[in-house]
């Protein structure tokens, strides 16, 4: 990457190039007032090289006190809510959402998204995804991935040598080699964290980084070259952007990306990047973020599981605003459908991709009939989504891409998308109400019951480092432990009343959640089998969860509590 002056004016003064600094036994070369704490080897040192954490630094240095303000409006918005005030759309952006403005054409690259798979960025599983005969993998490194150092950097590693097309994997045990096919390869997409959460083994001026901003700088630095360079102008790079709850945070991205394309030179709106709509407050301002993105956006992503879990967190202070079991909170909930409906609507408007939510089934061996019942409820879901007038969807296994694939075809023939065709027009006259309708359902027992197992199975794997997770026959990752928890405080802050065998009328409290804590823990013992149960540290993730679902206010993300366990966890990120 091109650059001007390598020196940097902070707070007054000058900070000059840097110094060696010494980590585990290695040397590494590190720009003034840039502190790396995590390992630092051979294998790192690709990713961490001065020249990347330069760029890094100068993207924190530039954008630190926009983040921090924006986080800050997040607070104060949730103090609103709390005190009872409802979501809704902002008067001031009237004229956004009534103006005839339309994004920058959709790269002809990405304009067939028909079918994305998602997961991690692990060395084999960015093969299969890559080869999985999908339109666009996105790779993770937010819900799917546990935030340890090893996976962040080996991540990096891994989308570089997938870029330029040397990624291979050798499994030892089956004998057996990954590799790229030659042709029909996914499009790739990164997700960078939220704009919540720091990364800790970086320090810029005394203070962690913003873990979004070493996602993107390091993944960008080192690949924006190879994507011209083997593919051209109009191939990307390309993202997904979660978590976002306004619009001043769209426009912080915008700028990271003006500043990055600058930097690179390289003309602007070369980057590109979906938003997923996956928290309340964001559903209504997609209009706005759409606005903020216009020279960089490809659509909008309804990120639905974690959209559920931003509908207790927003709604905490609601007693008249319960949840029922999060089974029965599907799209078929008028204020889901109203969210998908809108979702489309806007994104056609605006001349962007409307892509659908995610099909966390995965294959059942050795059931035949019960995975036929989840092909079924694949193909069910993915013809609502086709028919509502998404132009693409998400599954999060290789072995669901044909299925959905099919309903696609079958309804888009030889369009690559239908942002010309469906305009949904009816969706114009959504409401505030419509979308922040209560749900409707029971909560039982049952629902307890599986919120408290998934929810502690899923916490015990990511603070062993690993983010996507197969339980009962569906592929979760942290939102699924998002919602299990928020539910759970939900149901005990506000005295739910339990439906079912049983507990009929039983109000939820202590004792019951505490009885249900200790039996689902011995489940989870005789599932797992006792040597695995002892070798994990599910107890350390039952009491994670407990203190989670009984603390006197909600807390704002689980990741962000637990992510100081991954440091003491995981030596080579110990700090």
């Amino acid at each position: 990457m091109e650059r001007g002056s390598n020196v940097y004016v902070v707070e007054g003064g000058e900070r000059d190039r840097g110094r060696k600094m010494e980590r585990g036994g290695d040397v590494y070369d590190s720009p003034q007032g840039v502190e790396i704490r995590g390992r630092y080897d051979h294998e790192f040192a690709r990713i961490l090289s001065r020249e990347a954490l330069e760029f890094v630094a100068d993207l924190e240095r530039e954008f630190r006190p926009r983040v921090k303000y924006a986080m800050a409006c997040r607070k104060e918005a949730q103090a609103r809510y709390d005190g009872g005030e409802l979501p809704g759309f902002e008067p001031g952006s009237k004229w956004v959402r009534q103006g005839g403005w339309v994004c920058a054409p959709v790269p002809p690259a990405v304009a067939d998204r028909r079918v994305e798979i998602t997961g991690p960025v692990e060395r084999k599983m960015i093969i299969n995804a890559l080869n999985s005969g999908a339109k666009v993998f996105m790779a993770d490194f937010e819900d799917s991935l546990s935030p340890t150092w090893d996976n962040l950097m080996k991540g990096q590693v891994n989308l570089k040598d997938a870029v330029d097309g040397s990624i291979n994997f050798v499994d030892s045990d089956r004998k057996r080699e990954y590799k790229l096919n030659k042709e029909n390869i996914a499009m790739l997409f990164v997700r960078p964290r939220g704009w919540h959460l720091p990364e800790a083994h970086i320090v810029i001026d005394g203070q962690p980084t913003t873990g979004c901003l070493v996602d993107f700088g390091l993944y960008f630095y080192h690949n924006y070259a190879a994507f011209r360079s083997l593919r051209g102008a109009g191939f990307g790079p390309f993202f997904y952007l979660p978590k976002m709850e306004h619009s001043r945070e769209a426009a912080i991205w915008n700028a990271v990306f003006e500043r990055a394309e600058d930097a690179a030179r390289i003309p602007r709106g070369s980057i590109r990047a979906t938003v997923l709509i996956e928290t309340l407050p964001a559903v209504f301002q997609m209009d706005e973020i759409l606005y903020e993105l216009r020279d960089h956006s490809v659509g909008l992503n309804c990120g639905r599981w974690d959209y559920i879990f931003s509908y207790v967190k927003t709604f905490r202070a609601h007693p008249d605003r319960l949840l029922p079991d999060r089974v029965q909170v599907g799209m078929a909930q008028h204020f889901m459908k109203s969210y998908s409906d809108l979702l489309i609507h806007t994104c056609h408007k605006r001349g962007v991709h409307a892509m659908g939510g995610m099909a966390a089934q995965i294959p059942i061996k050795n059931d035949p009939a019960g995975n036929q019942a989840a092909l079924d409820l694949v193909h069910k879901d993915k013809l609502r989504e086709v028919r509502a007038g998404h132009d693409g969807t998400w599954v999060a296994h290789p072995g669901l891409v044909q299925v959905a694939i099919e309903v696609f075809n079958s309804h888009m023939a030889n369009q690559p998308n239908q942002i010309q065709s469906s305009k949904r027009l009816d969706a114009a006259n959504l409401t505030d109400e419509d979308l922040i309708q209560r749900p409707r359902g029971s909560r039982s027992l049952e629902g307890l019951r599986l919120n408290t197992r998934v929810g502690i199975q899923y916490i015990a794997a990511w603070l062993n480092g690993t983010g996507s997770v197969p339980l009962y026959n569906l592929m979760e990752d942290a939102a699924t432990a998002e919602i299990s928890r928020a539910q759970v405080w939900q149901w005990m802050k506000h005295g739910a009343v339990l439906d079912g065998d049983g507990v009929k009328g039983v109000r939820m409290g202590l004792e019951l959640f505490g009885r249900v804590l200790d039996e689902e823990m011995i489940r989870i013992e005789r599932e797992v089998g006792i040597e695995a149960f002892r070798k994990g540290i599910y107890r350390v993730a039952g009491k994670m969860f407990a203190q989670q679902c009984t603390s006197p206010v909600l807390h704002e993300f689980l990741t962000l509590d637990a992510y100081k366990h991954i440091v003491q966890l995981h030596p080579s990120s110990r700090i």
